[in-house]
């Protein structure tokens, strides 16, 4: 599919940012991508707007993937959008049975009519030929259009836990039962935090949640009446030509006031032996992933326990890549890996089968990924957590959080570790304007 592209400079992108995500929300199907400028190794652009269906796929998970290569194949285009957590049931013979209060597809991916790119302080328009004749006209709206600060509705939220203390402890202790059993090593417990007959400013709560904590992989997804508003810091997995690159995330530290106090906190993190063997044993999961779909013997650890800091926490991150042939198929990788290993437990279907029996709800996007592929079949997925989600219809909003459980978890110190994380997502719920 042969696009449009036209460049424009522009004085203060930061600026420009705000402005093209505000014109955006007149469309009913927006995918909002944004680097927050945050330095990293791997990156193709700073933010990405992907506006309004031109063809659209929308499915459960039964074939996902398969129908997902044949759309992508057939496409040869941009694409943009999700692959919910449920989708593992295409690859295993798992279930997804526990209530679900946000009813999204288990995945949907669209081709933008109209697809616009900041780099540094140019901004690129990759429009389809049918409304190419457009692109003048949008960037002189974009420059005009205006924050419309809405009123703070007058409703009080009320947020709710799914699994209150004393049960989630109970749980805890039963997946350490089948860590000791041998059933398990690790599993990612979550836990649903969410309000009813709620009504909320989808953009304000965005924008507040990703100022809070400018995360390296934020994303404003819109389907009609469901979003998505996601402060996520962690990348699932990224395709650039024939190297593939994953970063999982295990291990967290809060961010302290004191610089000598918040430095010393991120050392502790980086030598905690606890958090370190979390995050080893996702690495060696990940690795097995790659291995699957990789040339043989190019699956390497670029980074191990790596410490990375946001506004929020500290993260122990590794990055793991691995090289493929260029006959293998970009679904190919995704199945392979998918769901993200620091999101499930290893080993990875078992983990799986003991998280669907202990958790009160269905995840959905939460803890699938969001992301795009190129024309040249490359492509960027994020790790759903961090997140919000909203059906407006239903008038439900939904956040969880979750921690690796392992035999020498303390479940005092996990319940923690998931109110910390809450915190942000709770934080902008009840402040938002």
């Amino acid at each position: 599919m042969i696009r449009t592209k036209k460049t424009f400079l522009v004085e203060n992108s930061t600026e420009f940012k705000t402005k093209i995500l505000n014109w955006g929300q007149q469309f009913e199907t927006i995918v909002w991508l944004d680097s927050n400028q945050y330095k990293q190794q791997y990156s193709s652009f700073d933010c990405a707007l992907a506006v309004e269906e031109f063809t659209a796929i929308k499915t459960d998970y039964l074939n996902a993937f398969n129908k997902l290569e044949e759309y992508q194949k057939t496409t040869k285009d941009y694409i943009f959008g999700y692959i919910s957590y449920d989708v593992k049931n295409d690859t295993e013979n798992l279930s997804s049975k526990n209530f679900d209060g946000l009813d999204f597809s288990d995945l949907y991916f669209f081709q933008p009519q109209k697809l616009i790119f900041i780099k540094g302080n140019t901004l690129e328009f990759h429009y389809l030929k049918m409304v190419d004749d457009e692109i003048e006209d949008d960037f002189e709206k974009i420059k005009k259009s205006t924050i419309q600060n809405s009123k703070k509705s007058k409703q009080e939220l009320k947020i709710k836990l799914r699994i209150h203390k004393d049960e989630y402890n109970s749980k805890v202790q039963i997946m350490q039962h089948h860590i000791k059993r041998g059933d398990i090593y690790e599993a990612n417990f979550c836990q649903e935090f969410f309000a009813e007959d709620a009504h909320i400013n989808p953009l304000q709560v965005y924008t507040d949640l990703n100022k809070i904590s400018e995360p390296p992989f934020a994303t404003f997804l819109k389907v009609e009446h469901q979003y998505l508003l996601s402060a996520s810091p962690e990348r699932y997995i990224r395709k650039e030509g024939n190297k593939v690159i994953s970063q999982p995330i295990k291990g967290t530290a809060k961010r302290l006031l004191s610089k000598i106090h918040d430095e010393k906190i991120a050392n502790d993190l980086s030598r905690d032996i606890k958090e370190r063997s979390e995050n080893v044993m996702i690495v060696d999961l990940v690795r097995n992933d790659l291995s699957k779909s990789a040339k043989k013997g190019s699956v390497k650890v670029e980074e191990l326990c790596k410490v990375y800091t946001f506004k929020q926490v500290h993260q122990l991150i590794s990055t793991v890549v691995a090289e493929i042939d260029e006959e293998t198929s970009p679904i190919t990788i995704l199945k392979d890996t998918f769901p993200m290993g620091s999101m499930t437990g290893a080993p990875k279907v078992s983990a799986m089968k003991i998280i669907e029996e202990l958790e009160e709800t269905k995840r959905g996007l939460y803890s699938g990924a969001v992301g795009y592929f190129t024309p040249q079949g490359d492509f960027d997925f994020n790790v759903v957590i961090r997140s919000i989600l909203y059906n407006e219809l239903k008038k439900y909003i939904s956040f969880s959080v979750g921690s690796a459980i392992t035999y020498k978890s303390i479940p005092e110190k996990e319940y923690e570790e998931c109110l910390l994380k809450a915190k942000a997502m709770k934080y902008v719920l009840l402040n938002s304007k």
